[in-house]
């Protein structure tokens, strides 16, 4: 081990023995609750990694991992880690065909690990992938119907030739784990293939243990404390502030019960908050929207008086804590004690629905909106915000209990630096806006196979990161992302300015509206693209006696919407917020929801904006005729 560079190798080795006897890994099986050690995780990580070296592995050699989240993902990943190979981490959102032959083929993939819930999607591709030898299965039920087919062998084979491979030849498994140095690949990790071709990041042992430790210095978590895990473990968010630094602070991962579907294994993360009682979960704006639609359904479900008190509650306790680092103060005194009232009767409750132990969430992938933030402090789970990219392993800065700012990303990792530059490279005063540009590390050592955009991305060790923001004037440890540097709105005029602050506040602002898009490509105006809550509007309007399937009833609806988006306007209740000129002037009601199925949606459930405007194109265009910007036009009635 060079010192003070560790690998992977020797970070598990350090931890798993450390923390020998701590739970690490929690699964439902078969209705029960099984519990894999840290020692238990290091010696299955053994006998993975002499297995794949008995089937023949090399040292290098690139091995791909499609699976959803669970103990085998993890036990897999380590043992080919410990065998020398470069995981290749797919998403399970991937579609049978060109994706996942894209990345297989140009990773140069030789061997694959797979569920049996991805297997079809292997099969379905796998005689276009002749340097592929072995396609291993996580589950033997996956034979019962027609067996082993060339090239495949179940995991439970691998591991039964790697206890033969350890009995007979363990001095070459531990030369071969030994060999790794700190500069070798780890991950080649895809981009969620937003623009043309998706880039594969290299990421190093180093980049890894880099990270860790860097996010140390900003957040830590209790020895034998519960993660649940939500987010898909493909994604280095997961891997760094779960799978490593749960290991590193000798605490446990839970993984929601899979289902058929994603959407079955989505139904089942309730029930895995209820049984494993997190005490922290990574978590995404999506998933924290509807957390927050489902404790107000909850609430309103008991009736008026109990809403009324509980949206009084949450008023009182925002007005308390104000943006977290102020809270409280003489002016505000007199609320601490309703504050108590209130979580003794109402919060409590609210907490015990999450498992009762739940101290925070991290929240990652996307902005998380300010009012998102405050209410989820309110009832005692503070969300705290976090920002990195793949690019940069990905943490870059993160909010934590006692130092938290609502609106900021939070506090800048330590050893890390950080710079904001303007469109020529040049670095800008403090508080001022521009690209974030970071070096230490953590930054990847490049785009697998792609030296143009490495040279573009990563000059003399700095990362540009592609994103805006500013460092805080009066706390300089505190980094503000504030949207994309470069996929910015662009007027008529030439002026800039981006859309994510808008695309968030709406929909969680308004009832009526779930997913927002802005548009303005030098054009005379902004228009929005809008996925309507179709059902609060249908109830809306039935309060007025109108029927919603009627035209009066849609025009009704339009209007409201309408309504929403000038609440940002001269007089309305969020007026300020925004530029008024960056404000949309006409309105297109989307008929389809940003999914990921429909690839509007990347697999963190961020929007892709690309794709989105390239599915509604037609109706960008219409939006910038005469008819097609009044807000009543017949294509918006249509799809309301």
């Amino acid at each position: 081990m060079e010192k003070n560079r560790p690998t992977i190798i020797d970070f598990v080795e350090k931890y798993t023995h450390q923390f020998a006897g701590n739970v690490y890994l929690r699964e439902k099986v078969d209705g029960v609750w099984k519990e894999i050690t840290q020692e238990q995780t290091r010696n299955e990580a053994y006998r993975i990694g002499a297995g794949l070296m008995a089937l023949g592995l090399q040292k290098g050699e690139k091995i791909a991992l499609l699976s959803e989240s669970r103990a085998m993902w993890i036990l897999a990943e380590l043992g080919a880690l410990y065998a020398g190979a470069v995981d290749v981490p797919l998403s399970v959102n991937l579609g049978e065909g060109q994706d996942l032959l894209f990345r297989i083929h140009h990773s140069e993939t030789k061997w694959i690990l797979v569920s049996a819930n991805q297997l079809t999607k292997i099969r379905a591709i796998i005689g276009e992938c002749p340097d592929v030898r072995k396609v291993i299965v996580f589950d033997d039920t996956a034979f019962n119907v027609d067996g082993l087919r060339e090239n495949e062998i179940r995991m439970s084979e691998v591991q039964q030739l790697g206890d033969a491979f350890l009995a007979n030849n363990r001095k070459l498994f531990e030369d071969r784990y030994k060999s790794i140095g700190p500069d070798d690949y780890a991950n080649i990790s895809y981009t969620s293939g937003t623009t043309a071709d998706p880039k594969g990041i290299l990421l190093t042992h180093r980049n890894y243990t880099a990270n860790v430790e860097q996010g140390h210095s900003v957040i830590s978590i209790g020895e034998n404390e519960v993660m649940l895990i939500i987010l898909p473990l493909d994604h280095c968010f997961a891997h760094v502030a779960g799978m490593y630094t749960m290991m590193y602070y000798g605490g446990s991962i839970a993984f929601v019960p899979i289902g058929r579907n994603a959407l079955a294994t989505l139904k089942n993360v309730p029930m895995a908050i209820r049984e494993t009682r997190p005490h922290v979960m990574l978590s995404v704006p999506a998933l924290a929207r509807n957390f927050k639609k489902n404790i107000e359904a909850g609430i309103k479900a008991k009736g008026p008086k109990v809403e009324k008190l509980f949206n009084f509650a949450v008023k009182n306790a925002i007005a308390y804590n104000k943006e977290y680092y102020n809270r409280g103060g003489l002016k505000d005194c007199w609320r601490k004690p309703l504050m108590w009232l209130f979580d003794k009767l109402i919060f409590k409750n609210v907490r015990e629905s999450f498992g009762g132990r739940m101290k925070f969430f991290v929240g990652g992938g996307a902005l998380l909106d300010i009012e998102l933030q405050r209410f989820f402090c309110a009832v005692g789970m503070p969300m705290f915000q976090g920002y990195g990219l793949t690019e940069a392993t990905p943490i870059i800065c993160a909010n934590s209990a006692g130092h938290a700012i609502f609106g900021s990303s939070g506090r800048i990792v330590r050893p890390m630096d950080c710079k904001i530059c303007d469109e020529q490279g040049n670095e800008v005063a403090i508080g001022q806006k521009g690209e974030i540009v970071i070096r230490g590390e953590n930054v990847m050592a490049g785009y697998w196979k792609n030296p143009k955009s490495t040279a573009e991305t990563v000059v003399d060790g700095w990362l540009h990161t592609g994103d805006m923001g500013y460092i805080c004037p009066w706390d300089t440890d505190f980094l503000y992302v504030v949207g994309r540097f470069k996929s910015l709105l662009i007027s008529s005029d030439g002026e800039k300015y981006s859309p994510e602050g808008f695309e968030d506040s709406l929909p969680e602002v308004s009832k009526f509206v779930s997913q927002v898009v802005l548009h303005n490509n030098q054009n005379p105006y902004t228009m929005v693209l809008i996925v309507p809550e179709k059902e609060a509007l249908r109830e809306f309007v039935k309060k007025q006696g109108l029927d919603p399937e009627s035209r009066e009833g849609k025009v009704a609806m339009l209007q409201q919407i309408q309504a929403e988006i000038d609440s940002y306007r001269r007089g309305g209740a969020h007026y300020g917020l925004f530029p008024e000129r960056w404000l949309p002037a006409a309105v297109v009601i989307c008929d389809e929801a940003f999914t990921i199925g429909n690839r509007m949606m990347n697999s963190t459930m961020k929007i892709v904006r690309g794709k989105v405007e390239e599915h509604y194109a037609d109706r960008i265009a219409y939006a910038y005729t005469p008819e097609g910007k009044q807000l009543l036009n017949e294509k918006n009635i249509a799809s309301i």
